[in-house]
């Protein structure tokens, strides 16, 4: 029996202590930055800090070239837009540049900023307060990125994009859906025209970035595209601050390839372990809570069939300490006379991983549920089996705690069974306690022979607690990491599972719970012990009050179905005692 409470308060310790080394463990940095409130003034103006092309002579951000040719690109004479180009879906409202065709700011509309509040959660943005930008091109010998004088001035016909307008057409599943194109034309004036495309799909959050080069000049071009996300060091907007057990997210640069499926990289490391990787498949990525912003290369096309790409992928600070992650292709020769194309997809918004698989290898695996991620797998898997039975998230949680109930009841069974035994023989234990208490030996060995007589395990007690502690542990990292959970409500006060309760009466059913549990158990034999035991609900209790709601919930279902299979043992045990004991008398 003293094991047993050796190793419960050990657990709990092991909770807490882990709980607490999560909280210390936050990646973020400086004080959180608010988004400029409107997005029509936002500046386009975002530094180059672009990846070096094939030339020496470039932006201050553009990537420097494999050889040291210095042909430069010339503007032709024409009338630049000065307004952002807005572009609005079913998931998100966007802002282009048309000063090298970045995207600037990125507002998603089925995810609020806040759960209070109804302004759309702000992913990119560009302003006097906080960077966080996609930026895309044509750099190298020939690309308009690497000219000197500055990134290209693209042409457009209109500043606002609607996917309501757009053309619905057949998708390769057969279902209508609308597809956006948003083009933007570059000419030099010795005759080069480039056409660089966003495609937007409705339901979809990624964005196809085509760049079509038309040589119509006399001298062949080349160059390469790039892909890159550039970030400032502000602190994750996205974060949760819901007491000093929050789990501490990964704020990060992040990258994969068919070899490695997923590798994170500090911001604070971009230059000293700074990513320098070849590949053909592989992504790169942003990572914060619950969102991601990634850019995954595409296909260059040269004939009429295109072909995938080994794209170089990098790491690297800027001169102003932004950090910068993102792709470069391989050189694209286009003679003169001829066209080709190259493309790439970019992401940004929620960490859905169904649709992350879909884009990239590994890409999902931005969902990082930590060490214990083969069962916060599953966990997560059968909350979504639930949910698309019951529509809300809290009876998912119910109803998956009864299922992991069902599945461990065999086990947990003969646990209890044990423990209801020493319930029922905790009175011999006392007698044998006063009659050889002084002799610790002779103690022991009665003790022993007393187990081994009723066929009793003393330590058969800390199995359910060694069968929850990595479920509850997982189902933590499942509440905090998914994006699904973000904001999920479940009934009445509880309108975000992912939160505290902010009434603590979930805190205090879990501790009511936890008391009726441990009335059923055998009370430790030392005072000391079995006044630890008595308090034990009470500091669950408090613990439990800045846990997320939905994990006490949890708590709560695994404690009551506890109590049920507890009190079904019990009697069933008293009842054979009961029987053998007439049985012993008559005979």
């Amino acid at each position: 029996m003293q094991q047993w409470a050796r190793i419960a308060i050990l657990g709990a310790m092991f909770v807490v202590a882990y709980l607490l080394i999560l909280a210390w463990q936050k990646d973020y940095g400086n004080a959180e930055q608010k988004p400029q409130q409107n997005a029509a003034v936002v500046s386009h103006e975002v530094s180059a800090d672009l990846p070096n092309g094939q030339t020496a002579t470039a932006a201050s951000d553009v990537p420097q070239a494999n050889n040291a040719a210095t042909q430069q690109t010339t503007d032709a004479a024409a009338p630049v837009s000065q307004q952002l180009i807005s572009v609005q879906t079913d998931l998100y409202h966007l802002w282009i540049s048309p000063k090298g065709g970045d995207i600037v700011r990125v507002e998603l509309l089925n995810h609020d900023k806040n759960k209070d509040s109804d302004e759309p959660f702000v992913m990119l943005e560009s302003d006097a307060k906080r960077t966080y930008v996609a930026q895309s091109g044509l750099i190298g010998l020939n690309g308009p990125d690497s000219n000197p004088k500055g990134r290209p001035n693209y042409e457009v016909e209109k500043t606002s994009y609607s996917l309501n307008d757009a053309k619905a057409v057949k998708g390769q599943d057969g279902q209508t859906v609308k597809v956006l194109s948003v083009p933007m034309v570059y000419k030099t004036a010795d005759g080069v025209e480039v056409i660089k495309t966003f495609t937007f799909t409705q339901g979809e959050y990624p964005v196809v970035v085509n760049h079509k080069i038309i040589n119509r000049s006399a001298q062949n071009w080349q160059g390469q595209m790039f892909g890159q996300l550039k970030r400032d060091n502000s602190e994750d907007p996205g974060k949760s601050d819901q007491g000093i057990f929050t789990l501490g997210t990964f704020l990060g640069g992040a990258w994969g390839s068919p070899d490695e499926h997923y590798n994170k990289l500090k911001f604070a490391n971009f230059n000293d372990e700074k990513l320098n990787v070849e590949a053909t498949g592989g992504w790169v990525a942003m990572v914060q809570h619950y969102f991601v912003s990634a850019w995954v290369p595409g296909e260059i096309k040269l004939t009429q069939k295109g072909q995938p790409f080994a794209a170089k992928l990098e790491s690297r600070k800027s001169n102003d300490d932004m950090n910068i992650i993102g792709f470069t292709s391989p050189a694209i020769n286009v003679p003169a006379g001829t066209v080709a194309e190259v493309d790439a997809t970019f992401y940004s918004g929620p960490k859905i991983q169904s649709e992350l698989k879909d884009l990239a290898v590994g890409l999902n695996q931005t969902v990082d549920y930590g060490w214990l991620w083969p069962i916060a797998k599953l966990l997560f898997l059968g909350l979504q089996f639930f949910h698309g039975l019951v529509g809300n998230w809290g009876w998912s949680i119910i109803l998956l705690t009864i299922l992991v109930k069902l599945i461990l009841w065999p086990l947990s069974s003969k646990s209890y069974r044990s423990m209801a035994k020493m319930r029922v023989i905790a009175p011999e234990m006392q007698r044998m306690k006063e009659e050889f208490g002084e002799d610790r030996m002779r103690f022991s060995q009665e003790m022993m022979a007393l187990y081994k007589r009723e066929q009793v395990n003393p330590l058969s007690g800390c199995l359910p607690l060694l069968l929850q502690m990595p479920i509850f542990l997982a189902l933590y990292w499942v509440l905090m990491e998914s994006v699904e959970l973000r904001h999920a409500p479940w009934l009445g006060w509880i309108q975000d599972l992912s939160a505290m309760d902010p009434w603590f009466i979930l805190p205090l059913l879990m501790g009511a719970t936890m008391f009726i549990q441990q009335m059923l158990n055998p009370q430790p034999a030392d005072p000391m012990q079995a006044k630890v035991f008595r308090i034990m609900p009470i500091i669950f209790t408090v613990f439990m009050l800045f846990f997320p709601a939905g994990l006490v919930l949890y708590w709560i279902c695994n404690n009551s179905i506890t109590i049920l299979q507890q009190s079904l043992i019990n009697k069933a045990v008293a009842k054979d005692r009961a029987k053998r004991e007439e049985a012993d008398s008559v005979n």
